[in-house]
């Protein structure tokens, strides 16, 4: 009876971890999206349906390019922090992605279908990561290391 007690008051992991593990991925992807913006912004200037002048917020399309890239980058690393459960990476993603989010409203005008696309995505983001991000932590305490030499590592690291 007192272990049924403490099974109820300790928390566990539920099945809902598969949001936040989606929105890992989500912004995982979202990130191989703003390098792959980025890239095109840096290379291709006639590539948008405007010019730089014609966007909500006037901005040259080689700092655009730049702060995607940034973004991006930010984003992979956020991910991979957001499939272990770490807090900081779930933080993080939120902001990330409300970042994201904004630079995809300033820049609808440039690619309007694909800026659309990516704040979606970002919303589900910040949805999974809000409604269940603490039980990533959870369940990776409760499953153990992520990969099976990790404990060794640590050790050796000690």
């Amino acid at each position: 009876m007192t272990v049924e007690l403490f099974e109820e008051d300790h928390p566990h992991a539920s099945n809902w971890t598969g949001w936040v593990a989606f929105g890992a991925a989500m912004i995982m992807l979202v990130g191989t999206f703003h390098v792959l913006q980025g890239l095109v912004s840096l290379l291709d200037d006639g590539y948008y349906l405007t010019t730089a002048d014609g966007m909500s917020v006037n901005v040259s399309f080689t700092t655009l390019g730049w702060l995607q890239i940034g973004l991006g980058v930010v984003s992979l690393l956020i991910g991979v922090g957001m499939f272990l459960g770490i807090t900081v990476a779930l933080v993080a993603g939120v902001i990330v992605a409300a970042v994201s989010a904004i630079v995809h409203m300033a820049a609808v005008a440039a690619y309007p279908v694909w800026s659309i696309v990516v704040i979606a995505f970002d919303v589900i983001v910040i949805y999974s990561i809000v409604a269940h991000g603490r039980e990533m932590k959870l369940l990776r305490e409760e499953r153990g290391s992520p990969y099976p030499g990790e404990e060794a590592y640590i050790a050796r690291a000690r």
